[in-house]
Parts: C-alpha cells; structure tokens; sequence
C-alpha cells in the first residue's frame, strides 16, 4: 500500500506561512494567504521532509 500525504486541517492552526511548504524538494506544497497547504499528489515523492518538519504535525502521510 503506498503511503500518501495528507493535510489533518484540524490540526493546522491557518494564521501564518506554512514553513513545510519550503521544505518540500520538489514543489508539491502550495499555499494560498494563510490556508492549509495544497498538496500536488502528481508531484509528491512521499520522502516525508513536510511532515517531520511540520510543527503542529498536520502534514501526514
């Protein structure tokens, strides 16, 4: 079963730049204003570097 990165928009307080989305080595992280990050599944490589970085641990996969 392939591991797939999700967004747990509970978790995700949406008032600042999401510091993951700079992290991510190939762009499939976006994020409009201060919304919870979109993720591109076309783009993820599921290497995990947003989701360990993620402070409020809101990027799973």
């Amino acid at each position: 079963m392939d591991k797939k990165l999700r967004v747990i928009i509970e978790k995700c307080p949406q008032n600042h730049k999401c510091p993951a989305v700079n992290v991510c080595p190939v762009g499939a992280l976006t994020q409009k204003d201060f919304k919870a990050p979109k993720i591109d599944h076309e783009k993820c490589i599921r290497c995990g570097k947003c989701s360990n970085f993620c402070p409020k641990k809101a990027l799973v996969l």
